[in-house]
């Protein structure tokens, strides 16, 4: 078995170049007289023949030792013997120059030349029984290392099928037994998933759906197209969802072998009982999973987000990205709403990324052409989100000119969706959220859970409340109304429906118990913030993000 590993790869037979390395014959002074262009031919047996008509009880790759003895001695009979031999598909002829030639015959040489069939002299004795036994050895070694591999291909795919995995877990499975860059996509040549291995994404997805057209379809695996791509169907029953695709780009000079027909086609195979199995379409699993990594930034560069984003049909480049997200309600069907609108957007034909990025926020990544009004695209997103979900909230992030931007724009969107209380309403002529709506009342909303922020209101207003809950009165509603009357205590008492005197009689109530003068200009401001925070403290919660989700995907509001 040493010999195995030292002769070549181990994922195909021996060529006749690793036959003639070995020991065994390389002490027999092997030299190629012709056909050394062909010595990449794979041998699959050795025959030993001092036959005249040895093809007869070849079946193609042998390599054939003789003496030389069987030779005819006419040219026409020689060029007969090496017709047939080239005929039958023999990988080499070896012949020993010991016994009856002590130089190869002209005729010989050039009737293998013409037939591109390797021959080979060896100048000294060489047993041909121990070539035999070595060559034999080496090939069934590898035979038997080829079954235990496939035996081990077979049984991680198993397991990937029996855990549920989904596209992209089979395909980093596939390239890392392959070493290969691995692409699933579907039947319009979207690239819905890729595993790139040494190589990135965007030298793998460039200008992919032109790629991928210039590649023929097969119906099982095989090498098609310019590129040599090694593809296999992704079907069922006859009913085919896409293929997937083996790029030779990382291994340019090792072709495809058997091991890689075998993890493809596994590929195919895993790929085909996650589809049965998993109710969500390639496509809309490609889409979420395409919006978390932009959202996360978890793209090795931004060229392999754009190649990704591209081969999934969204234009990165001389387009205006805007980011949308959408916040459901607790008992709607996030993957329902998801569908809808990805239908809508597909009807209008505006491109769009459209995915869960948690069971209860909606993303959606918009690429309009920079002239078009993005306000307008965002309320057509918005009433359709509207009409599938009632009592959603919808909040959008400033416009971005490049993808390295997109994961901002969607932090803003989540930022203005922290500071919207549920029920708010909406903006007049809008049914979206964005950042200009954000005053101080929804910038204290966002901030509630803050420490720092819960300290503040107590300390201003903690003993007016005490006094409140302790003795019935309603001092910070008259507080309340003295400010928004922008200290004018007329307007205030008009307001509330007291008399003038009553409502002075209160206001210094507060000020014994605030310990402030509320004829500062100042003091009121700090007030009336510190109203604004209780408001927010006491405003309906909403539920916490899921563990190991960010402020990107919180889990649906209340």
């Amino acid at each position: 078995m040493s010999e195995n590993r030292q002769a070549g790869p181990a994922d195909r037979p021996p060529t006749v170049a690793d036959v003639l390395a070995l020991p065994v014959l390389a002490a027999g002074d092997p030299r190629v007289v012709a056909g050394e262009e062909h010595l990449d031919r794979p041998v699959r047996w050795v025959h030993i023949t001092e036959l005249t008509d040895p093809a007869s009880f070849l079946k193609g790759g042998e390599l054939v030792l003789t003496t030389g003895m069987p030779l005819p001695d006419d040219a026409a009979g020689v060029r007969r013997y090496v017709d047939e031999l080239a005929a039958v598909g023999a990988a080499a002829l070896v012949m020993e120059l010991v016994r009856r030639y002590h130089r190869p015959p002209d005729a010989l040489v050039r009737a293998c030349r013409a037939r591109g069939l390797p021959l080979v002299t060896l100048a000294r004795d060489v047993n041909f029984l121990e070539v035999t036994q070595v060559v034999h050895t080496l090939i069934l070694g590898r035979q038997a290392d080829a079954m235990r591999r496939t035996q081990r291909v077979h049984e991680a795919f198993t397991a990937l099928t029996l855990r549920g995995a989904g596209p992209e877990e089979v395909l980093r499975a596939a390239a890392e037994m392959s070493g290969r860059t691995v692409v699933v996509e579907n039947l319009v040549h979207r690239a819905l998933a890729c595993e790139p291995s040494g190589t990135t994404a965007h030298a793998a997805l460039a200008d992919w759906e032109r790629r991928s057209r210039t590649t023929p379809a097969t119906d099982r695996a095989g090498v098609s197209g310019p590129e040599g791509w090694l593809a296999a169907p992704v079907e069922y029953r006859g009913e085919r969802w896409g293929r997937a695709v083996m790029l030779p780009g990382a291994l340019p000079g090792r072709a495809f072998g058997p091991d890689d027909v075998t993890v493809l086609e596994r590929t195919a195979m895993a790929l085909t009982i996650a589809r049965l199995t998993r109710p969500t379409s390639w496509e809309r699993t490609a889409h979420r999973n395409a919006l978390r990594d932009l959202v996360e930034q978890r793209h090795r560069s931004p060229a392999d987000a754009r190649a990704r984003v591209a081969a999934l049909g969204l234009p990165a480049e001389q387009v205006r990205l805007v980011a949308v997200l959408a916040d459901l309600p607790r008992e709607q069907d996030g993957e329902a709403t998801e569908f809808r609108l990805s239908e809508v957007l597909t009807a209008t034909g505006v491109p769009a990324l459209v995915g869960l990025l948690s069971p209860g926020r909606l993303g959606v990544l918009l690429a309009l052409r920079p002239a078009r009004p993005w306000r307008e695209a965002v309320e057509r997103v918005g009433r359709a989100v509207l009409d599938a979900a009632p009592g959603a909230t919808v909040s959008v992030g400033a416009p971005a000119g490049d993808l390295a931007d997109v994961a901002r724009s969607f932090r803003e969107a989540a930022r203005v969706a922290e500071a919207t209380e549920p029920g708010r309403p909406l903006p007049s002529g809008r049914c979206f959220h964005e950042r200009s709506d954000i005053g101080l009342r929804r910038l204290l909303y966002a901030l509630r859970d803050d420490p720092r922020v819960q300290d503040y209101a107590e300390r201003r207003l903690g003993p007016l409340l005490d006094h409140d809950a302790r003795h019935g009165t309603d001092l910070v509603a008259t507080l309340r109304g003295y400010l928004d009357a922008a200290g004018n205590k007329t307007v205030a008492a008009r307001s509330a429906g007291l008399s003038r005197e009553t409502v002075y009689q209160r206001l210094r109530a507060i000020e014994r118990l605030l310990g402030g003068d509320l004829e500062s200009g100042e003091q009121r401001t700090e007030l009336h913030a510190a109203l604004h925070a209780v408001d927010a403290l006491r405003a309906p919660p909403v539920t916490s993000p899921r563990p190991g989700t960010d402020e990107f995907s919180p889990g649906p509001r209340s």
